[in-house]
């Protein structure tokens, strides 16, 4: 959980630093630069978690048709990782 917030919040920063890379090129070439555009490259920022979270809804594996099998703790105190089995096929759902 905290990688996929660490990188929602760098995907949030990206137009951040991308215009205060331009910034300083346009500065030491001698353009001039007006305001930061905040609410802007905010906004920029929000589409791009928006598409990030579209992209993890439309690429992630489908798991609806398995069992979870939930991690248990051993004897010897480590927890073994949970899984997804085949789920068992049912007369009502079999296909037909």
């Amino acid at each position: 959980m905290p990688r996929i917030v660490l990188i929602r919040l760098l995907l949030v920063a990206v137009p951040f630093v991308v215009w205060f890379l331009w910034g300083a090129w346009a500065r030491r070439t001698g353009r001039p630069m007006g305001s930061t555009p905040y609410a802007w490259l905010f906004a920029a920022g929000a589409v791009l978690v928006g598409l990030s979270l579209i992209a993890t809804v439309a690429f992630h594996p489908d798991n609806r048709r398995e069992r979870y099998v939930p991690g248990e703790v051993r004897a010897d105190g480590s927890v073994s990782k949970g899984y997804f089995t085949p789920a068992p096929v049912s007369p009502k759902t079999a296909p037909k």
